[in-house]
């Protein structure tokens, strides 16, 4: 394990590096989490199973990260994409979300509207639209129009070229980094009762209609309204204001104020409604549900341990137990 992955952890979960470095030499060497955290106390510095626990998680999403980059990197170099700024970025990335989004642009999809627009020599319109110049957006896309190519018209080479656009912003790394913030800080869970199913659903009633801030709901009302979801009761959405969220593209994207940007504008628009806001409201639906179930699961074993360690008896006093008996 790299000094610069101890580190990190260590940063992360405030403990020294020297307790990460000995955690992770003892799981290496096959040792079990309660092995370490009871008759390893010495070289762990007397943490417990919870910070054992989390050492070997971060360890395992490390590794994954570890295994996932080198994949990235093998396939962009095999396919003629990797220069030495993208690799310098995709060695630094340290998150999957970042990672994912540096190799987006190059990653194998299925064909989409902005394919078919290239497909139709609609780029160089498109590109040349982005740069926003200044020049006549019209003027322009009237020498792509080809009955043969099905762009019938003017503004049919204007939407391929938006396609194209809204793609590109879709796929610019910094573009998703700002709005996944965004979403983390300013989304709302708004929960609706399916058509019909008020008296079917009756056990969820509290979140018939409900609305919260998603990066404060408490994890059993996530689990409650995520299952409600699954049983077709509720109907929900994790979404941040979309006027601001616009906001923060345009400002992004938009550098002048002539017809092209108002095509850019108008590509903005698409790129958030039908592609990044589906794209982000999943990996936030995702990220939420997985802090639920952990801090139920840590409630749960907090609970089961005051039971445990509860007095057998209550407040009897009890001078021995015969195991025998």
């Amino acid at each position: 394990m790299s000094i610069d992955s101890i580190d990190l952890i260590a940063q992360q979960l405030s403990i020294r590096p020297t307790q990460v470095e000995a955690v992770a030499a003892l799981l290496a060497e096959g040792a079990t989490i309660p092995f370490i955290a009871r008759y390893r106390k010495e070289a762990t510095g007397s943490l417990d199973e919870i910070a054992v626990g989390a050492i070997r998680d971060r360890i395992d999403q490390l590794r994954e990260l570890d295994d996932r980059r080198a994949v990235i990197l093998k396939s962009l170099a095999q396919n003629g994409h990797l220069t030495d700024e993208l690799q310098a970025a995709v060695t630094a990335a340290e998150t999957m979300a970042v990672l994912e989004d540096l190799y987006l642009p190059f990653r194998p999809k299925r064909r989409t509207r902005a394919m078919a627009a290239r497909e139709k020599g609609l780029e160089p319109l498109a590109r040349a639209i982005f740069e926003q110049r200044g020049a006549d957006p019209e003027t322009a896309a009237a020498g792509f129009v080809d009955s043969e190519k099905g762009m019938e018209t003017i503004q049919d080479a204007l939407a391929g070229a938006r396609d194209i656009i809204a793609e590109m912003i879709n796929e610019d790394a910094a573009a998703r980094t700002r709005l996944r913030d965004y979403f983390w800080k300013n989304a709302q869970i708004v929960s609706k009762v399916s058509s019909g199913m008020e008296t079917t659903g009756a056990k969820f009633r509290d979140y018939f209609d409900w609305q919260e801030p998603a990066a404060r709901a408490p994890s059993h009302r996530v689990l409650a309204m995520r299952r409600g979801e699954r049983e077709d009761v509720l109907t929900l959405s994790w979404l941040p204001p979309e006027a601001e969220a616009l906001g923060l593209l345009e400002a992004m994207f938009l550098t002048g104020t002539g017809a092209d940007s108002e095509q850019v504008r108008m590509a903005v628009h698409d790129a958030y409604r039908r592609l990044l806001s589906r794209s982000l409201e999943t990996e936030l639906r995702l990220a939420v549900k997985e802090h639920a179930e952990a801090d139920a699961i840590r409630v749960f074993a907090e609970n089961l341990r005051e039971l445990l360690l509860a007095p057998p008896l209550g407040p009897r006093r009890v001078l021995a137990v015969d195991p025998g008996f």
